[in-house]
């Protein structure tokens, strides 16, 4: 029986980021336009934190079941590890599913932004789609544009519209910003887990590009976060503070520069989270901070 460490330790907090940072920049970009809603972006945020909590719990699970974690190093694997029962693991995804549905729920009927309603679904869908069905398309190299399109531009432009009831160029570039960091956490993850799934037939983006190529990708993110800075800073100049928070995403650079492999590469996937909040913790400073100033 899993203790409640273990069950904290599967939901893999490390990848939360990836769930706060588009909410963030999302309401900074509400912000912008005169719409920002504090109550909207917690609702928000519960919906990106569950989603994204589900679908660790929904890889843990499809993962286990199919023996591709039984010898992977990182974070615990609940099902892999044989600490929790495998239909216990599921009933976690599906209930992590559940709170994510109920939260957009109350988003969409507040702010009356009914297109979300699909769209939500869809991410559902996708997220256990991921290492789950019968033909995962995170199997076959296209999980960082699960990442990208989910957790970057509909989580950032989704953020935005139901509190704007538009969108704009200034969330349009910030989401890919963050969509380039939320991917690189799991280049940095499936960088790491390379030699085991190729054992396993996992196909992901990093067997197919190999070492070397999934290395210069995930700089490449990283070069793109940076170049979105600059982008957003031209609708409002104090986006720049962005450029703070790059010291962190560098440390993290030069270790995957460095060939790193294995365990050493753990350290990389929180440092890449942790650069990812403070890029958009930054940034919407920069925009309280630009919209003070006009008014």
């Amino acid at each position: 029986m899993a203790s409640l460490n273990q069950w904290v330790a599967g939901a893999r907090p490390r990848t939360l980021p990836a769930a706060i940072a588009p909410v963030i920049l999302g309401t900074a970009a509400a912000h912008l336009l005169g719409r920002g809603d504090l109550a909207l972006a917690i609702l928000a945020l519960l919906v990106a934190l569950s989603l994204q909590v589900g679908v660790n719990y929904a890889n843990d699970y499809s993962d286990g079941i199919r023996g591709t974690d039984e010898a992977r190093v990182g974070p615990v694997r609940l099902v892999g590890q044989r600490l929790a029962a495998p239909a216990n693991v599921k009933a976690a995804a599906m209930l992590s599913f559940g709170a994510a549905a109920m939260a957009g729920l109350a988003l969409v009927g507040l702010s009356e932004a009914w297109i979300m309603l699909p769209l939500g679904a869809l991410s559902v869908l996708a997220a256990w789609r991921y290492t789950g069905g019968d033909n995962p398309y995170g199997y076959r190299g296209l999980g960082e544009v699960y990442v990208f399109v989910f957790f970057g531009l509909m989580a950032t432009l989704g953020t935005l519209y139901t509190q704007a009831d538009a969108v704009s160029w200034f969330g349009l570039i910030g989401a890919i910003g963050v969509g380039a960091l939320a991917s690189a956490i799991l280049v940095a993850n499936n960088l790491r887990d390379i030699p085991t799934d190729i054992e396993h037939g996992k196909r992901t983006l990093a067997v197919r590009l190999g070492d070397a190529r999934t290395r210069a990708l995930y700089v490449a993110l990283f070069a793109a976060s940076v170049v979105a800075v600059l982008g957003m800073a031209w609708f409002e100049p104090w986006a720049l503070l962005g450029l703070l928070a790059a010291p962190l995403g560098w440390t993290a650079m030069r270790t995957v520069r460095a060939g790193t492999t294995g365990r050493e590469l753990i350290p990389v996937l929180a440092a890449t989270g942790l650069y990812e909040v403070a890029y958009a913790v930054l940034i919407a400073l920069g925009v309280v901070i630009g919209v003070a100033i006009a008014t």
